[in-house]
């Protein structure tokens, strides 16, 4: 049995957003193809995210026992290391992902438990395991020198050992003319389908 943390990053209300409604889409249909996987959702708007402290670093950087699992900033990185696969839904904001998801970043960035450092370099300690990012934006930007939201978790998901990283990608949603309504479905049926085998 596969364990799939299914992390949200957006902050309409819910059935309000485009992005989730793929990622959703995505995970229903994974239900479907593997009922006896555990999915654990987790909407980082409704956790208390918020930016590392001073007072956090000791915990970060001490020793990680039973006792630091139950620190209330390090359960993520426990709870993100427990997975076995990863759906992240966001929109891109600005460019990149929105705060809170980076802020969530610097939560689950943990040497010791999602990476470690060696004498040749950091190594990730999440090796074997797979993502799936769904993200929409509101113009076409695959491929552009000014998308840096999928490159960066692109690039911190292989800092953790984790390569096997697929996107799905809503584009141009905000350009006028754009048939918002058949690029959804569009993204929906893709993710169905990767859903499948994911």
């Amino acid at each position: 049995m596969s364990k799939v943390l299914y992390i949200k990053a957006n902050i309409k209300p819910e059935g309000q957003s485009r992005t989730n409604k793929v990622s959703d889409s995505f995970i229903e249909e994974y239900k479907k193809a593997n009922p006896g996987d555990e999915v654990v959702e987790l909407d980082l708007y409704k956790e208390d995210i918020d930016f590392l402290r001073p007072e956090d670093l000791g915990a970060f950087f001490g020793p990680k026992d039973e006792n630091s699992k139950n620190h209330p900033k390090l359960k993520y990185v426990y709870q993100f290391a427990d997975a076995d696969k990863y759906v992240i839904s966001a929109p891109m904001w600005n460019l990149s992902i929105p705060a809170i998801l980076k802020a969530y970043i610097d939560y689950i960035s943990v040497a010791g438990v999602t990476f470690k450092y060696t004498a040749e370099g950091p190594v990730g300690l999440m090796n074997n395991k797979k993502a799936v990012y769904v993200v929409s934006r509101g113009g076409e930007y695959a491929g552009s020198p000014y998308e840096m939201g999928e490159k960066y978790l692109r690039t911190m998901l292989a800092f953790y050992g984790i390569t096997d990283v697929e996107t799905i990608a809503l584009e141009s949603l905000d350009v006028v003319g754009v048939d918002v309504d058949e690029k959804l479905n569009d993204g929906v049926s893709k993710a169905r389908s990767i859903a499948q085998t994911f």
